[in-house]
């Protein structure tokens, strides 16, 4: 399994990816776990993209195609990878594409889950984060029980939601239609329960 997974914030696309992951049993990738990786092996490139981050600049597209490079070659990634949150950029696919089929892994699917704005912002804001436990509730869909002592936390936020789905769709707008004119886009409904979603996603891979 060669994947890429694709979601706006709040679509369940952390949840998701941790069960293809199970499923699948191939690791899930993030932009963090690279550097983590990287880092924790002391690389040259690890230590690059620090030096990017730790100054609050944006770290280079080649330093991240890099990083890619370099956990795939790990042995639990050998099997597949689910990539997640990454590429974010029509250029970065480009530089991913390029470096997977030099490897002779391209990719097989890259899948979007689909939730509505309006949802998406329901979703978010109405999570609250008990403070003595740390387990997150949501005032409609899970609420917390009598006494838990509830924070709201600022990524929560209506006017930080949106602007973080805002972000989310300039990012996608040239990315996705560029995976579809090459055939690797699946998009699946992020609405219901966990289980369902998942169905649907294992139906769609399967197809």
């Amino acid at each position: 399994m060669r994947l890429v997974l694709v979601g706006p914030p709040a679509s369940g696309k952390g949840t998701q990816a941790d069960r293809l992951t199970d499923r699948f049993r191939v690791p899930k990738i993030s932009t963090g776990d690279m550097l983590r990786a990287a880092r924790a092996a002391g690389t040259t490139l690890g230590k690059e993209a620090e030096t990017f981050m730790t100054a609050g600049k944006l770290v280079p597209d080649q330093v991240v195609i890099g990083l890619v490079d370099e956990r795939l070659d790990h042995d639990d990634a050998k099997p597949g990878f689910i990539l997640d949150g990454f590429p974010r950029t029509v250029p970065q696919a480009e530089a991913l594409g390029a470096l997977l089929e030099k490897r002779g892994t391209p990719l097989q699917y890259v899948l979007q889950i689909d939730v509505s704005r309006e949802l998406l912002v329901e979703r978010a804001t109405l999570r609250r984060i008990d403070k003595r436990s740390g387990q997150i509730y949501h005032l409609k869909y899970n609420p917390p029980p009598p006494g838990a002592e509830l924070d709201h936390r600022a990524d929560d936020q209506e006017e930080t939601v949106k602007r973080r789905l805002d972000e989310y769709d300039a990012m996608t707008a040239a990315l996705l239609p560029f995976y579809e004119k090459l055939g690797l886009l699946r998009r699946v409904d992020g609405v219901g329960t966990p289980d369902e979603v998942t169905a649907r996603i294992l139906s769609e891979l399967e197809r």
